[in-house]
């Protein structure tokens, strides 16, 4: 009996460990390590040029260029004073920087050499390339706009203002694209060859959105809002399709489209919250991952599923009772910046 009772478990569990994983159900990566990169400065956006290899980390006056395989940074691009975002033309061999002072960096992806600078008519913060109109986008605070500029030709074609201020952005593939409009918790779909605001969907019950992301082929967008909620909506309708609860902080958004997880990084708690189709037309927290406070930018490797965070470790309070930046954000041990590898 003992036996035909171990040959029936041994059968049951091949069967169970060979079962496919129903939909909606894609586990989120665990495994956690981190690239130590050092040096000074603030950080904003990260991006990923998945065919290049590439990691672009913007911090404060420079972008810093780590190496995906080699997990080092091999370079810098300078001459990014206040830098925010970085855009990827990989067709041109070109990359775009916003920086706060206004203008736009242009620089070569192979030497990393500045080769250029624009006017951006505005504060830029994100930025993002539209590969459909192959126009490059910065959204601009203060003049609550957006900036186009041909990628090419590097000349600005025109604005699309908002009277709202502007954060994160994403395009379809198909000629739109869709930002979150914080100031008004809405978000702005855009015709990005016309320059023309064709929606503006109200995020409710979100509040302040932030980081925005994309399920191209569900025709779905993820916002990360101020209020510790992340909001799937309609990409077509502009209705709210669902809720789930994310930490404190989030400034990021990222959709993998391999395993159909949507992620918030959220860098008050330290935390990335995976956010998963937990049933059809449901949404909830798959997973919530240990980072580090201050993580709060993020960005996604499609090609590895491998997810990318800047972080340092905050000083102690000084006994003048400094300690803290501009923005409410505290002072950074130096030396102490790296990038978190969230994945295999």
């Amino acid at each position: 009996m003992r036996r035909l009772l171990l040959i029936a478990c041994s059968t049951l569990f091949a069967v169970l460990a060979c079962a496919p994983v129903p939909a909606g159900t894609t586990s989120a990566p665990t495994k956690v390590h981190k690239i130590l990169a050092g040096g000074e400065g603030g950080w904003d956006y990260l991006t990923v040029d998945s065919e290049g290899r590439r990691l672009y980390v913007s911090r404060g006056n420079r972008v810093m260029v780590i190496d995906l395989d080699k997990k080092a940074v091999v370079g810098e691009v300078t001459d990014t004073p206040g830098v925010h975002g970085i855009a990827i033309v990989p067709e041109l061999g070109k990359g775009f920087t916003s920086n706060g002072d206004g203008s736009v960096t242009v620089f070569t992806l192979k030497t990393l050499e500045m080769t250029g600078k624009i006017n951006s008519r505005g504060v830029p913060d994100a930025i993002l390339y539209d590969p459909a109109s192959k126009r490059v986008f910065t959204f601009n605070h203060r003049t609550n706009n957006a900036t186009a500029i041909d990628a090419a030709g590097e000349t600005v074609l025109g604005t699309i203002k908002f009277d709202a201020e502007p954060e994160a952005a994403v395009a379809d593939g198909n000629g739109h694209i869709f930002v979150n409009l914080r100031s008004s918790s809405e978000i702005a779909e855009c015709d990005a060859a016309a320059l023309k605001i064709l929606n503006r969907w109200p995020v409710a019950p979100g509040v302040r959105p932030t980081g925005l992301a994309i399920d191209v082929k569900k025709r779905r967008l993820f916002s990360s809002c101020a209020n510790q909620k992340m909001v799937v909506v309609d990409a077509d309708k502009g209705s709210v399709l669902g809720t789930a609860a994310i930490g404190r902080g989030t400034d990021a958004c990222a959709f993998d489209p391999g395993t159909g997880l949507a992620y918030s990084s959220n860098g008050s708690d330290g935390t990335i919250t995976a956010v998963g189709e937990t049933e059809p037309g449901k949404f909830g927290v798959v997973s919530t991952i240990q980072t580090q406070a201050s993580a709060r930018t993020m960005a996604l490797d499609p090609k590895t599923h491998r997810l990318y965070l800047s972080a340092a470790t905050a000083g102690p309070p000084r006994a003048d009772g400094a300690g803290r930046r501009r923005g409410g954000r505290p002072n950074f041990v130096p030396g102490s910046f790296v990038i978190i590898v969230v994945g295999d």
